[in-house]
């Protein structure tokens, strides 16, 4: 099987596991640690599951755990990194690489970065906010946090930028907030920014803003963006929790989930459990080398469009039960199996 589509996998089951886990986590509790020194196993350690997933240019995989730090595969042997290496917190949300190839890791309390020898640690937070986003440059953004705004760094500094808050009219939703919930970049560079309650798009010129009105929502439709994916075709995916899929392709945006009859006739349209067979809930999108477009429902499963059609994938879904019922075990079994 292609590893980008495998990768795709683990992406969707994983990042369902912990897409509530995030806002009920205690900061005080993710500092705790199963490993206290760095080591180096044939297997996957980790029992707190995993939150993110990464291929770098070489080919090797770095996985970050929910409270135990990172491991990094080689094609050997997993090894481990905590916050007894450097890091600036073991629970960790997101990874990237830089075009020096140097690893960056978006965690619980702030920015760390591996140079092959030591980390290096930045806040989540500058203590002077910047308004003026031209004022800054700079190709890595990272989550601030429960807060307004978004880190970017420009290869010395870590800048916090804030968001151009718009006039939100569903003042009565309890997750008002400016949280980043997900980053993607298109074919033109431009950065797609969702935040529970609004979407937000950096040309590098100017900052816009796609709220509850101009995402075309219905009155009774309440913004909570989880995801968001801009795929190699120009278009822009937003998963919205509770009225599914939104998309965007030119100056045109329609409720996919909606088009598709993939929204139950007597839904809600709330983050409630949704009915087998729907897309109400995306919380991950993801796009696979052969322009299949991934869905991960938190309540129904992991769902294919090949640009034609949707398809529930029965694999998927089996591997997400199985996670749910034996993470350990399955962690292990599935990297095995994998690599």
């Amino acid at each position: 099987m292609n590893r980008k589509i495998i990768l795709i996998y683990l992406i969707i089951i994983l990042t369902l596991n912990f897409s509530c886990v995030e806002k009920k986590s205690k900061e005080g509790e993710t500092n705790k640690s199963e490993l206290e020194a760095t080591s180096k196993t044939d297997t996957l350690k980790f029992t707190s599951g995993i939150r993110a997933i990464f291929q770098d240019s070489k080919g090797n995989y770095w996985f970050g755990s929910h409270n135990e730090g990172v491991s990094f595969y080689n094609g050997k042997s997993f090894e481990y990194f905590t916050t007894n290496e450097g890091l600036s917190d073991n629970q960790i949300r997101s990874i990237q690489e830089d075009k020096n190839g140097k690893i960056w890791f978006g965690t619980a309390r702030g920015v760390s970065v591996y140079d092959k020898v030591k980390f290096t640690n930045y806040p989540s937070i500058n203590n002077n906010p910047i308004f003026d986003w031209n004022k800054t440059n700079g190709d890595l953004w990272f989550n601030a946090g429960e807060e307004d705004g978004i880190n970017r760094f420009d290869g010395i500094n870590m800048n916090y930028l804030i968001f151009p808050k718009p006039k939100n009219k569903n003042a009565d939703n309890a997750d008002n907030t400016y949280g980043v919930t997900g980053i993607s970049k298109d074919k033109d560079g431009k950065v797609w920014i969702a935040t529970y309650a609004a979407l937000f798009n950096y040309d590098g010129k100017m900052v816009n803003i796609f709220d509850h009105e101009k995402l075309n929502l219905k009155d009774n439709e309440l913004l909570h963006i989880r995801s968001v994916l801009a795929d190699s075709k120009g278009r822009i995916w937003i998963g919205n929790n509770g009225i599914g899929v939104l998309l965007m392709e030119g100056n045109s945006i329609i409720n996919f989930s909606e088009k598709n009859n993939l929204i139950h006739p007597t839904s809600k349209r709330n983050g409630n459990k949704s009915e087998p067979g729907t897309l109400e809930h995306p919380f991950a999108i993801e796009e696979d080398s052969e322009g299949n477009i991934w869905f991960g429902d938190v309540y129904t499963g992991a769902w294919k469009y090949n640009g034609k059609t949707f398809v529930l994938n029965a694999i998927t879904w089996t591997l997400f039960l199985i996670y749910f019922t034996n993470s350990d075990q399955f962690l292990h079994q599935l990297i095995r199996g994998i690599f």
